[in-house]
């Protein structure tokens, strides 16, 4: 992984390094084209100041009285000093005169070794476009002293009109080759044919930048344009968009074609300094770009230390946290030691307190069947004897099975839990009452299913349940006109459920909670303990059963058990 991420940030420093680059280079050739093209303008405006700074000249000398009468065959000796002057004070290179058949007859140098004086230039181009009446203009290498030169001609006229001669200049142009090689710069001037006229580097004069025609090569020749000069072709490329190969090297190439006589101005500038120039600025963005690196790395670093700082901090406090967590694990035990103890007696004062429930709720348990064996004594001395015997037999069997009772209160598990029947159940409960309905002349109704419904519990704790509801419900009625009892005893898909409904007094503001909590009760003194609920409610709970209560409309109350279905509570278990 860390082998690819140094590939990829070196593939991304490699990507800025060429961006920037290309960039600097883009911006470089630009600057380097803005400035050739001033120097090209420059030049070309040199070249043209120097091809027209003597053009009048010509046509002054031919109007000149002392050219007129040389051309009349006048005395030559003092038209040659005069010329002379005019050559030193405009620094020309000669001044001469012809006759009409391009005989030199005067000329400035005249008497020396070069002189034009008998020489014959009707050949040339510009002698024969002065003697047409026009102004003759020509370059080429001098015939007589063999040095390059741009001649100026015009026809010298009588004063009756007659052509009498040509008056001609000739002007040295190699000062620009010297200032071009001055400036360290790369230029040539060539021709209409192609031929190079000029040029910084002498080694490319009298080249052509392209193959010659033969028409082209005649006409050279008959004006002796180039005398000595085999115009071999120059080794040279254009290669387009401003690009140029010359002498195996290529370079930034501009061209203009403004200039007299079809001449073009050629202009060569190195790649070098934009390259150069573009390298420095791809280093100064790498130097830039490194350092803003370093210091990032650098923060970086300063951050991990800061971090790892930190972090050997936090570890010596997890250090001296797990010291503590230790001694309070150390402590935490001994706590756990000293709780189990506690627990210990915990149980045995709530053995002590279970005790004292138990006490009670045998008081009120046995009170309901003495209170019935009251009432069915007061009944068998009405004349009811035989009855009264079996059922004072039930109920003596009743206080039996509450003594048996006690021993679920001291040991739970002796009581097993098996199938039991709800309607049967409810059926011996309201046998057990039957007495307690007579004397308060209380009318049942009973509304039982009409199939078995079981569930898994304790019959006789279930009775209690039962018992204890039927008896809230005497007691409710005492002292109400309402002497109506219905009880219910029905079954959902998954729920068994039975009802007692009563037409007493009611919850009033109290709530189920609230009754079921020990000695909470909504009878007068002496009337009940008011645990009948609260245990009802715990033997409910061990069914895993819910108890609901509401006021009945109309009056009264009415006390509803649900208890899962045989079925429905072994899959819970399960």
């Amino acid at each position: 992984m860390n082998l690819w991420r140094w590939i990829a940030g070196l593939a991304l420093f490699l990507a800025m390094a060429m961006g920037a680059y290309f960039a600097s280079y883009r911006y470089f050739w630009s600057d380097e084209m803005t400035r050739a093209e001033g120097r090209l303008s420059l030049y070309r405006s040199t070249v043209v100041a120097q091809l027209n700074r003597f053009s009048h000249l010509t046509f002054v000398l031919s109007r000149d009285p002392f050219v007129i009468d040389t051309a009349h065959g006048g005395e030559t000796a003092l038209l040659d000093n005069r010329l002379a002057t005019f050559t030193d004070q405009a620094g020309l290179d000669a001044i001469y005169l012809m006759d009409d058949t391009g005989l030199t007859i005067s000329a400035s140098n005249a008497g020396t070794g070069r002189s034009f004086v008998g020489q014959n230039y009707g050949f040339r181009p510009y002698f024969q476009e002065a003697m047409d009446g026009q102004q003759g203009r020509f370059y080429g290498i001098g015939a007589t002293t063999g040095l390059p030169g741009y001649f100026i001609a015009d026809g010298v006229m009588s004063d009756l009109g007659e052509r009498l001669g040509v008056i001609a200049i000739k002007i040295d142009l190699t000062e620009l080759e010297g200032n071009w090689r001055d400036g360290g710069e790369q230029v040539l001037l060539v021709n209409a044919d192609g031929v190079v006229l000029l040029a910084s580097d002498p080694s490319w004069r009298y080249r052509t930048l392209g193959p010659l025609s033969d028409q082209q090569r005649e006409d050279i020749a008959q004006a002796r344009q180039f005398s000595g000069q085999d115009l071999s072709q120059l080794n040279w490329q254009d290669r387009g968009e401003r690009r140029a190969t010359i002498g195996g090297q290529e370079v930034i190439h501009l061209e203009t074609g403004d200039l007299p006589h079809g001449w073009r101005l050629h202009y060569f500038a190195s790649e070098t300094p934009v390259v150069t120039r573009s390298w420095l600025a791809t280093v100064i963005a790498v130097a830039v770009f490194g350092g803003l690196l370093l210091i990032v790395l650098m923060r970086r670093t300063a951050l991990i230390r800061a971090a790892l700082r930190r972090s050997e901090a936090e570890e010596a406090e997890l250090r001296r946290a797990n010291e503590r967590l230790a001694v309070e694990i150390e402590d935490r035990k001994t706590a756990e030691r000293r709780l189990d103890r506690t627990r210990d007696e915990l149980a045995r004062a709530s053995r002590l307190a279970a005790l004292g429930e138990i006490s009670a709720s045998v008081t009120h348990e046995l009170g309901q069947p003495i209170t019935a064996m009251r009432n069915h004594l007061a009944a068998a001395e009405m004349g009811g004897g035989v009855k009264v015997v079996s059922r004072l037999t039930g109920l003596v069997d009743r206080m039996e099975a509450i003594t048996r009772q006690l021993k679920f209160f001291s040991n739970p598990g002796e009581d097993k839990m098996e199938p039991v029947e709800l309607r049967k159940a409810m059926s011996e409960a309201l046998g057990l009452m039957a007495a307690n309905f007579q004397v308060a002349e209380i009318t049942v109704h009973n509304e039982m299913a009409d199939h078995p419904i079981f569930i898994q519990g304790n019959k006789l704790r279930i009775e209690q349940v039962m018992i204890n509801l039927l008896r809230n419900a005497v007691d409710a009625m005492e002292d109400h006109g309402g002497r109506d009892l219905t009880v219910r005893v029905q079954a959902t898909s998954d729920m068994a459920w039975f009802e007692v409904a009563d037409r007493g007094h009611g919850l009033g503001e109290a709530t189920l909670t609230d009754l079921q909590e020990p000695f909470v009760t909504s009878r007068e003194s002496g009337h009940g303990m008011g645990l009948g609920l609260a245990i009802s409610a715990g033997i409910v709970k061990e069914h895993q059963g819910t108890m609901q209560a509401h006021n009945r409309a109309g009056g009264g109350a009415v006390f509803r058990v649900e208890i899962p279905l045989a079925d429905a509570q072994s899959e819970a278990a399960e």
